[in-house]
């Protein structure tokens, strides 16, 4: 009769609960962070280190981690870029560090878990899984979490209302040109904030001036764009347009102009933008 595994029982707010994915990660992914990097692939190694035992417990540890592990889910969902190229109020950048049940549902769909993790040998080193392996259970775990946790309705919604405004605005070539394609960095030496940051952003109106860099010339050159703008739409169109830069829901504008419900409402936001990137590219011919 074989002994019965050892059944373990770490804290609840322990960081060794992230051992499994760390150990599921691919290798060029744990190439990029530090503490991930550092950490030897045999537990019995680990555990004779007092330095590499305050590594993995540090909040360093737990950073890399989430983020590492973030990253790999994101790219699952649907959506262009990567994860750095979005803020945390992106919504499918917030369920991608939902991280609990990534390590819940890696156990649940490979058996890969915390346990399994002691059960193996203190001696042993434990390989890097292969990429295609890897991809495969990160896109059928985020698919079931997708479809236990009901989440494709938000899914729906963010990619029918999609915001390039919450791209973070780094220094990567990346950034520089989405950047370009919403400001008139190319034409006119013109930069204003955008439809969309008019619209989603509170604290601005569409005559508003992104850049506080900007000369008078400039300035003037933008507020002129807007009001040219601005003078193209409906009656009604300027109206839903005003009172989305004033910070009203689809929902409350819908109710203040009369539409049954705020569905129309996005349909004409929808047209209002694209005849505002219209005219933004007649503007530059």
């Amino acid at each position: 009769m074989s002994p019965q595994p050892v059944q373990y029982s770490i804290p609840h707010d322990s960081n060794l609960h992230y051992l499994p994915l760390m150990f599921f990660l691919p290798e060029d992914t744990i190439a990029k962070y530090p503490t991930l990097h550092s950490l030897p692939r045999c537990l019995g190694e680990i555990a004779r280190n007092d330095n590499l035992i305050e590594i993995i417990g540090s909040d360093a540890f737990l950073k890399d981690i989430w983020n590492a592990t973030a990253a790999l889910a994101f790219s699952h969902f649907g959506f262009g870029g990567w994860i750095e190229h979005y803020t945390g109020y992106f919504p499918v950048w917030k369920l991608s560090f939902v991280i609990p049940l990534w390590i819940k549902l890696l156990e649940a769909e490979t058996g890969w878990g915390l346990q399994s993790l002691f059960n193996l040998k203190s001696t042993e080193t434990i390989p890097f899984f292969a990429p295609e392996y890897i991809k495969e259970i990160m896109e059928r775990i985020v698919k079931r979490a997708i479809r236990e946790e009901g989440w494709q309705p938000i899914l729906d919604v963010v990619k029918e209302m999609p915001c390039d405004e919450d791209f973070e605005e780094w220094n990567t070539n990346v950034r520089i040109d989405f950047r370009r394609k919403w400001y008139h960095t190319r034409s006119k030496r013109v930069k204003m904030v955008s439809l969309e940051e008019c619209l989603e952003d509170e604290g601005h109106g569409i005559h508003e001036i992104a850049a506080n860099s900007l000369d008078i010339a400039e300035t003037v050159a933008a507020e002129d764009f807007c009001r040219c703008f601005k003078n193209r739409l409906s009656q009604k169109d300027m109206e839903i347009l005003e009172l989305r830069v004033e910070g009203f829901t689809y929902e409350e504008i819908a109710d203040k102009l009369g539409y049954k419900n705020h569905s129309g409402v996005i349909k004409r936001m929808q047209a209002i933008k694209k005849k505002f990137l219209d005219y933004e590219q007649k503007s530059k011919q």
